[in-house]
């Protein structure tokens, strides 16, 4: 996982740009706000489908619960009510969505498809979700819990992005394990000697990627919060949900 501890400057990487990615989905449609909206539903459309599994929804009803909210979100101008003034916008989408399923959906409508919004990758939800941690949880922990692999996923493609800008695509490759723990990390010495380094050198390496994998999540996490002082709560709570 990547450093938790804030930079030195912790503003630096939080700009004035906090709540942007909302504020720009909200906008009347264009370029911009349909690249914002394609991000948002990105990130959350399977925390949403999660949630609606452990409501005790099938597989065909929580997709098309998911796929009905974020067509709802679009014709009635929801995003535009997304205060920043709340703080987290992870908390107002769900209470959203909870209103949305209790109140708003009709079994007996043909779901609309369309309306702008992008295509979901719904076709592999079903599996994705079977194949993901069993055992007690609350709707609300998977919620939380694929929030934050959505947010880690996203920050991972962003530095792996980066280091292939940079040439350094195959040294992601090689040690991206150490950032994620999802697998056995090898021994130092024994990466270096396949990528020609110093086991010093790999160590720095791992470091300098974890610093920057932790400032790409908390730039991810600062697009929907409304305060700095929010992202290191946020990560915190991401770093539990991941651990829980």
């Amino acid at each position: 996982m990547p450093d938790s501890d804030p930079s030195r400057d912790g503003r630096r990487w939080f700009t004035t740009s906090h709540w942007s990615l909302i504020l720009r989905a909200g906008d009347e449609p264009n370029s911009a706000s349909r690249h914002a909206r394609e991000q948002l539903f990105t990130k959350y459309w399977y925390p949403l489908y999660a949630f609606a599994r452990r409501r005790g929804h099938p597989h065909e009803s929580a997709q098309d619960l998911t796929q009905g909210f974020f067509l709802h979100l679009l014709e009635k101008d929801c995003l535009k009510a997304a205060d920043p003034n709340r703080g987290r916008f992870r908390s107002f989408l769900l209470s959203a969505f909870k209103n949305f399923v209790a109140n708003e959906w009709n079994r007996s409508t043909a779901l609309k498809r369309g309306g702008g919004i992008p295509a979901l990758p719904l076709d592999g939800a079903r599996e994705r979700y079977e194949i993901g941690p069993n055992g007690p949880a609350s709707p609300e922990s998977d919620f939380d819990r694929e929030w934050a692999v959505s947010l880690v996923s996203k920050a991972l493609h962003d530095l792996e992005e980066e280091m292939r800008e940079a040439g350094s695509e195959g040294r992601f490759a090689v040690l991206k394990d150490y950032l994620t723990g999802d697998s056995p990390a090898r021994p130092y010495r024994d990466v270096g000697a396949e990528l020609g380094l110093s086991e010093s050198a790999v160590k720095v390496a791992v470091h300098r990627m974890r610093r920057r994998l932790g400032t790409l999540l908390r730039n991810e996490i600062a697009q929907t919060v409304s305060d700095v002082a929010m992202v290191e709560d946020e990560l915190r709570h991401l770093m539990q949900a991941l651990a829980g």
